[in-house]
């Protein structure tokens, strides 16, 4: 890998004695890792007992590879993410019922840890601009299992409209000139040059204005990227601390290998040492710089809600009695304890939305919340998403796959059984995974895995 030589320089001044340690770890191997579901549960998985260790750091993370084509990727159980990247979601820390907002959050490394995190309880909304990108981020929540969770492709500035001072937290993991993932992927380098960094300072200020629009007083902000630029780091949280008087920085538990913030590489505020660097010269990962803020702002000042935007992207239409009829007849006899929140239709797709109706009005929304399944005429057939963010002990009728039909399963083949069972809908489970749907016809499991997604 060749690194630019400006970037030398630049590093070669910033990093004084360490720049030859700093420079030479950008010339070695990049780590690989990956984090396991706690919303999931059985027998340890295949994955982790390949694993090459543990994470000090993360309780649910580890260094290893993922196969994408396995039964612990594929049902959710586990998903790939670097391990510096992992920290971020452990900084962030939500809670159970709380109001959360990932606002640049594809492709969802970061969001399902927050989903895991509240323990798929309060809201978590997971925003992306590019909706390419929201599509990938909507496809790997549903794989992990996601129920509280609202995607849109919006822009942070069209969505502080919809959310005036709402949010308990707020993650900005902001798009930025990429530095600390030069060795993990090097095409990076072709996109940078000096002035990049500070053109994505311009753009994650921006972002960062709109947050703040949208976190509530006492709310905790939490700005991460993957880039070594001070202009992107140290310097835009001076730059938040002298256009926010109200925020205040919180101090971040670091873990052996993590460093301070460098007061000296933006105003020489030592308040800024609270924040945190993953140098890769330093702890087994890539580079990231993280800070957490919290919004001093007494409750009596917060702002009236703006007026609705009158934007009209989506409608809310509720399920008719016909409908209703169809879904409760499917829980019923598979998930009779099924407790919804509301039910709302998005054309013929039955969604269970964990938001204020109002609040999804005039926004571009790609899943609102648990994808329950698809109306056709005279039947309900249940979604994917559902099996997968159920546990196997929630459902009344169960069948069990060996690993060679699961395999069967999701290459889209008809399953034959041996038992005598009821027809009708069953959840379909392998090794205590949730694999999804099929419907018993005599001894034949008709197959509903997505075409899309059969392998």
């Amino acid at each position: 890998m060749q690194l630019p030589n400006e970037f030398v320089t630049k590093y070669k001044k910033l990093m004084g004695a360490e720049a030859d340690k700093f420079l030479s770890a950008l010339t070695q191997s990049s780590y690989s890792g990956f984090r396991e579901n706690p919303l999931k549960s059985g027998q340890p998985v295949a994955t982790i007992e390949k694993a090459t260790g543990k994470v000090p750091y993360v309780p649910t993370g580890y260094y290893g590879q993922v196969n994408g084509k396995s039964l612990d990727h594929v049902t959710g159980w586990v998903y790939s993410q670097e391990p510096s990247a992992m920290f971020v979601g452990e900084v962030v820390n939500p809670q159970a019922g709380e109001r959360v907002l990932d606002l640049c959050a594809a492709p969802g490394g970061k969001t399902t840890h927050l989903v895991a995190k509240m323990n798929n309880q309060g809201l978590l909304v997971a925003n992306e601009i590019f909706p390419k990108r929201a599509k990938i981020l909507a496809e790997n929540l549903e794989r992990w299992g996601a129920k509280n969770t609202v995607v849109t492709s919006e822009s942070p500035a069209d969505l502080e409209k919809q959310f005036p001072q709402y949010f308990d937290r707020i993650l900005v993991d902001a798009p930025c000139s990429g530095e600390g993932m030069f060795r993990k992927e090097p095409a990076g380098i072709e996109y940078w040059s000096p002035e990049y960094p500070a053109e994505c300072a311009n753009r994650q200020q921006k972002i960062l204005t709109s947050a703040m629009k949208m976190l509530k007083p006492g709310g905790i902000l939490v700005y991460s990227t993957c880039t070594f630029a001070p202009e992107e780091d140290e310097q835009n949280i001076s730059w938040l601390l002298g256009n926010y008087p109200a925020l205040k920085l919180v101090p971040i538990e670091k873990a052996t290998g993590m460093d301070d913030g460098r007061p000296e590489w933006a105003d020489g505020n030592e308040e800024l040492k609270k924040t945190v660097r993953l140098f890769p010269h330093h702890l087994k990962g890539e580079g990231h710089f993280i800070a957490k803020l919290v919004n001093g702002e007494p409750e009596l000042t917060a702002k009236k809600r703006k007026k609705k935007n009158k934007r009209k992207k989506q409608s809310i239409v509720k399920p008719d009695k016909k409908q209703l009829k169809l879904f409760n007849q499917f829980a019923t006899s598979v998930f009779p304890d099924y407790q919804q929140h509301q039910l709302i239709l998005f054309g013929d797709q039955l969604y269970d939305l964990p938001l204020e109706e109002d609040k999804i009005e005039g926004l571009n929304v790609l899943r609102p919340g648990l994808h329950l399944g698809t109306f056709k005429k005279n039947r309900f057939e249940p979604a994917l998403a559902w099996a997968l963010a159920s546990l196997p002990s929630e459902a009344n009728r169960v069948i069990e796959l060996s690993n060679e039909q699961w395999h069967r399963y999701v290459h889209g083949d008809v399953i034959n059984i041996d038992a005598d069972l009821p027809n009708g809908w069953y959840l379909l489970v392998c090794d205590d995974h949730t694999t999804g749907f099929g419907k018993l016809v005599g001894k034949t499991i008709k197959n509903f895995y997505p075409k899309g997604l059969r392998f």
